[in-house]
């Protein structure tokens, strides 16, 4: 009898499992890969690690890859509606990326389970992801770690080439107190002989990186930002070093792929196409809401980005609607974004996620709390806060001079869960793969 009946048991079981759990440790990834063989993907893969930035670097190197004709799956967490987000595929017959429904997932997903019971949250998604791409004959996979390095699920399958992105603190209290202590453990992921490239790291994160190439000669090649006036479709100056980065990986993962790592006008397809919600996302306004720019900046070093992106642009926004995380490195974070925006309103979203700060101690960072004011997203009948809809009428606001979201991707998530149609760009497939053929083993 199978495990799964219906899409909805699926969910129920990865909602007990925990979205949070943490059980570090490679050994249940590494039998359930084993049982369903897939601890060496019968194609090309690659593994995104870092701090910020690496959910756009695997944007960017996906992109690339679908621009050069390649059946192309994209792993990337965390979601902000569905599971489904997690797991894209793309075909060069249509040039885009959508979620792999979940009403297909249970043929797969009763596959996990019958070798793996025990797999917590991301572990059994990334076994799922990988069973899926086989399954439809994807070329090449490009899966963005979860947390860390060394421990990782995505660390559990064989890579033919490691990107890491820029790394700084974050997730102290598993990765270790320090920037060293979380490179290291990033660095663990390093395994084998194969291309590591590498975005300009902080020195003691760089030297982590090194010593583990190193000790496993391996080739290391240092990224380099595209220039200035080559199209991207992430935006901000950050998202050059991440275009870069995908670039030098898609320079060793060519050849692999039996495609010309030369062909300049495949290049600016892909990385003029590449789409990540969330990242610097500007949305129009409209009758329910005012004009807004979506950033999850959420640690120092991603707010830095942020600002310097907000200043590039020449874009002043009209206020701010913030919330975050308490186990990141939020306080600085949000002295340096009030220190720029300046005496704007700030309109605190409790999150409903256990992890989240509280907004009194959010209020009392800003240096001018009575600027700040604690709404709910959600209004009782499911729309978006009045607050946040009188907000259209703020000085300045307009589309030059946006409310900007930030503070937290789960804060991004209650947006998108009221408008989901901006998880996708426009003119892009609006939510479901319908021409894959399905069931290739």
């Amino acid at each position: 009898m199978p495990f799964f009946r219906t899409a909805a048991d699926i969910v129920r079981h990865l909602e007990s499992l925990g979205l949070f759990h943490v059980d570090m440790g490679l050994a249940r990834m590494r039998r359930a890969l084993a049982a369903l063989t897939l601890s060496h993907f019968p194609g090309v893969v690659v593994q995104v690690l870092g701090t910020n930035g690496k959910g756009s670097t695997a944007a960017f190197l996906a992109s690339l890859a679908l621009a050069h004709g390649c059946r192309t799956g994209l792993y990337t967490s965390p979601h902000f509606v569905s599971p489904a987000e997690r797991i894209r595929l793309g075909l060069p017959s249509c040039g885009v990326f959508a979620p792999w429904p979940i009403h297909r997932w249970l043929k797969a997903a009763n596959d996990v389970m019958d070798v793996a019971p025990d797999l917590t949250y991301f572990e059994f998604l990334t076994v799922l992801a990988l069973l899926v791409f086989r399954r439809e004959g994807v070329e090449l996979v490009v899966m963005e770690a979860g947390l860390g390095g060394r421990h990782d699920a995505t660390t559990a399958v064989y890579a033919d080439c490691l990107c890491f992105s820029p790394i700084a603190m974050d997730h102290r209290d598993v990765l270790g107190p320090t920037l060293q202590d979380i490179a290291r453990d990033k660095a663990g992921a390093i395994r084998a002989s194969v291309p590591v490239c590498m975005a300009p790291q902080f020195p003691l994160a760089a030297a982590a990186l090194t010593e583990a190439v190193r000790e496993w000669k391996a080739e290391l090649v240092t990224a380099t930002p595209v220039a200035a006036d080559v199209p991207l479709g992430l935006f901000g100056p950050h998202q050059r070093i991440n275009a870069g980065l995908a670039l030098a990986a898609w320079d060793r993962l060519a050849p692999l792929l039996g495609k010309n790592r030369g062909d300049s006008s495949a290049e600016s397809r892909g990385l003029a196409r590449a789409f990540l919600p969330g990242r610097l996302q500007r949305v129009p306004g409209s009758s329910q809401y005012p004009p807004m720019l979506l950033d999850g900046a959420h640690n120092p070093h991603g707010m830095s980005a942020l600002v310097a992106a907000l200043q590039a642009a020449d874009i002043h926004p009209a206020g701010v609607v913030y919330a975050c995380l308490r186990d990141k490195d939020w306080q600085p974070a949000l002295r340096l974004l009030r220190r720029h925006v300046g005496q704007v309103p700030f309109f605190v979203v409790p999150l409903h996620n256990p992890r989240a700060a509280r907004p009194e101690d959010i209020a009392a960072v800003l240096d001018s709390p009575p600027l700040a004011t604690t709404v709910e997203m959600l209004h009782g009948d499911g729309c978006l806060s009045p607050a946040l809809v009188r907000a259209r009428a703020l000085p300045r606001a307009g589309e030059e001079n946006p409310l900007l979201m930030t503070g937290s991707l789960y804060l991004l998530s209650e947006f998108f869960a009221l408008y989901p149609r901006h998880l996708s760009p426009e003119g892009q497939a609006q939510g479901e793969v319908t021409d894959f053929p399905g069931g290739k083993e």
